[in-house]
């Protein structure tokens, strides 16, 4: 069999596998050597192919895609630079448990090293970012080298979507020529019925006797609390709210546990925490003996330095990946159980508690500090705060809310209130960086209803050619551009005390008009002027298709300011609420 024979029926086996182990998308980006596999998985009746010519946001766009889909997605790009061009998205991936088959082609062996053109050395190009990396072998139509190349695909989605889940990294050398045999027979060489391994992963737990163990520790304390970081899983809300009503324990929901919206109990919800834990008082009125701990680490400073403060609680962490989500060593049970299954048994094995006192000073807390909050709604100028606060009304329900790092997910954190609406919130938390963030949530708008996606200016430029992608695929997002001319979050940190360079440094101000950006990618653009103006777009944006663009202009030192304002004002009513009640 000729060599062109040969690369077809490889090639093939492979795309035909990655098709039976699930894979549904895949995102290429054009280049030369990649051809072979480009030109077959085009011809692929079930597998959609989404053209990006940019490596680096193509990446980032599979990553929305993968993220919105909860399932694996597959990118291809060619030899050289253009697979360094994803690493930036493989870390996020890799921190963020997200599955991604990255496949990269390559040179082959002969023409490595010696000076060929666009070849780099790619063994492991990834490092330890990727879970699981494999040379493949040269293309060959034997029995044995496709039964390999098929399992070697199964396995490696096996290995990107079991806990946690995360990117793998197959690199591909091919010879020229690079043009496979296109024909009806394509897809049905060396097919097996059942296909060729599947692979069956389970749900880490432990035994039922450390069950009863922790359940009978939990009914000795009436000060325990529930916190839920960033977290996946349908089933989830429901059993953690559960849980927590038996036990009559407070869920701290960070907004990206998707506890703050939805049909499960909102009763116990506690989400005001990042301002009122700012006050002494407060950490002191609410200091807790037991602290069960769900998901990644939770974007409140404020939060974190509560539960460091408090190391000597007793402090479960319960992580299905088996990873080890404790930077500031307080746990004193690492648990590796699928947190779903932890809530259901343990809600088993628990009695359920008479005592509420502990629960109801949270709430009570909570509620005032959300009373309090009602005063943004005096700030008559277009301003941060004010925004986060009125999201949950503004949006539709069951929308998909994608937000950028930085100020805009600590402002989603402080005055994102809970509802009903079923709003799943989105943002890329595991490396917590501002790239990739246009890129990823135009990935999750594909297949997401009604996408909208609140950033920073600094986090729009920095991703602007992703915006491509909306023009291409006609995809429906609405992109709220918060333009506070710089890097916000810095008036907050201690680089604002030092004012010498810190406009050079750090407030960075860009002086852009995104209007021009947003008109060359064929979307529409609209300065919002007042709180009316936004309410009346916003009404808009459910009938309306394509790229929107909504830019609200703040200023840096009057948004501090009314941060700082707001905060100081809570933390005296909330003092005066605790010492009443001492």
């Amino acid at each position: 069999m000729n060599h062109q024979e040969s690369l077809t029926a490889y090639i093939a086996a492979i795309v035909s596998e990655l098709i039976f182990t699930g894979v549904s998308d895949v995102v290429v980006s054009p280049g030369s050597r990649s051809t072979p596999m480009a030109m077959i998985m085009a011809e692929h009746p079930d597998l959609k192919v989404h053209i990006h010519v940019d490596e680096r946001s193509a990446a980032f766009f599979a990553l929305g895609i993968a993220k919105a889909l909860n399932k694996p997605v597959a990118i291809l790009c060619t030899s050289g630079t253009a697979a360094a061009n994803y690493f930036p998205a493989i870390v996020e991936a890799r921190y963020a448990r997200v599955p991604l088959i990255v496949l990269t082609a390559d040179r082959p062996h002969e023409l490595r090293e010696v000076g060929a053109p666009q070849a780099i050395d790619q063994i492991h190009l990834y490092g330890s970012h990727v879970k699981w990396f494999s040379e493949m072998a040269l293309p060959e139509n034997s029995n044995e080298i496709i039964r390999y190349a098929r399992t070697v695909c199964a396995r490696a989605v096996a290995i990107a979507t079991s806990a946690p889940s995360g990117p793998v990294h197959l690199n591909f050398p091919f010879r020229e020529p690079l043009i496979p045999k296109l024909d009806d027979e394509l897809f049905r060489l060396h097919e097996r019925a059942n296909g060729y391994v599947k692979v069956h992963n389970g749900d880490l737990t432990i035994a039922d006797e450390q069950f009863q163990d922790i359940a009978e520790k939990l009914t000795k304390t009436n000060k325990g609390i529930i916190v839920c970081g960033n977290i996946i899983d349908n089933e989830f809300p429901e059993a953690v709210t559960r849980l927590a009503e038996k036990l009559n324990f407070p869920i701290i929901a960070d907004p990206l546990s998707q506890l703050r919206s939805g049909k499960h109990s909102l009763e116990n919800i506690i989400e005001t925490y990042d301002t009122f834990l700012r006050n002494n008082d407060a950490k002191a009125f609410l200091k807790p003996d037991v602290v069960i701990r769900f998901g990644s680490m939770p974007i409140s400073k404020a939060l974190t330095v509560f539960l460091k403060e408090n190391g000597s609680a007793e402090q479960y962490v319960i992580d299905g990946g088996g990873g080890w989500r404790d930077p500031s060593s307080v746990s004193t049970s690492m648990i590796f159980c699928n947190e779903s299954l932890f809530c259901r048994k343990l809600f088993t094995y628990t009695v359920e508690e008479s005592s509420s006192e502990f629960l109801t000073e949270w709430k009570r807390v909570n509620l005032l500090t959300k009373e309090n909050m009602t005063s943004l709604r005096d700030i008559t100028e277009v301003s941060e705060g004010r925004l986060f606060y009125q999201l949950a009304e503004m949006l539709p329900e069951g929308a998909t809310l994608f937000v950028g790092n930085s100020m805009p997910i600590r402002d989603l954190d402080s005055f994102f209130l809970t509802n009903n609406k079923a709003i799943k919130v989105m943002a890329n938390r595991g490396a917590n960086g501002i790239d990739g963030t246009v890129s990823t949530a135009l990935g999750a708008a594909l297949y997401s209803k009604s996408l909208y996606l609140v950033l920073g200016d600094l986090t729009f430029f920095h991703d602007l050619n992703g915006l491509i992608a909306a023009k291409l695929y006609n995809i429906d997002i609405n992109i709220i551009l918060v333009n506070n001319n710089g890097g916000g979050i810095f008036s907050f940190l201690p680089q604002s005390e030092h004012p010498e360079n810190f406009e050079l440094l750090f407030g960075t101000p860009l002086n852009i008009e995104f209007e021009h950006a947003v008109n060359m990618f064929k979307g529409e653009f609209t300065k919002i002027k007042d709180w009316d103006h936004l309410g009346s777009e916003m009404m808009k944006t459910t009938s309306n298709n394509g790229l929107k663009v909504y830019e609200l202009k703040t200023i840096r030192d009057i948004n501090r300011d009314q941060h700082r304002e707001f905060w100081g004002f809570v933390s005296q009513e909330i003092s005066n609420f605790v010492k009443g009640e001492q």
